[in-house]
């Protein structure tokens, strides 16, 4: 049996590692985390990372979709430096509002 097998990524609780500057899901022992740096209310997402064997079961997308939930209610601005937070924000227009004024998608 594979060790991702039943994994459900919208059962991912965010929690925001302030020490380490990541947003992260707990996975099977191991850490999916959106690295991010705040200048203000700016908050700039500039590595998003999914262990190997979680790869490609939705689960940087649910970490990128909790994030933003959470930004949203901290009244942040985004700024995402990473492709992958870019293009999922690009391809769902309901997060554009958080963007920073002047940001090109």
């Amino acid at each position: 049996m594979s060790v991702n097998m039943g994994i459900n990524p919208k059962n991912c609780k965010l929690t925001v590692n302030e020490t380490e500057s990541q947003f992260e899901f707990e996975i099977g022992g191991k850490t999916a985390a959106i690295e991010f740096a705040i200048d203000g209310q700016k908050i700039y997402l500039t590595h998003t990372e999914v262990p190997s064997e979680f790869q490609g079961k939705g689960i940087a997308s649910e970490l990128v979709k909790q994030t933003l939930t959470h930004i949203k209610q901290q009244n942040l601005t985004v700024l995402p430096l990473c492709s992958f937070v870019a293009s999922y924000i690009d391809n769902h227009p309901e997060w554009h509002s958080l963007l920073s004024e002047g940001y090109q998608m």
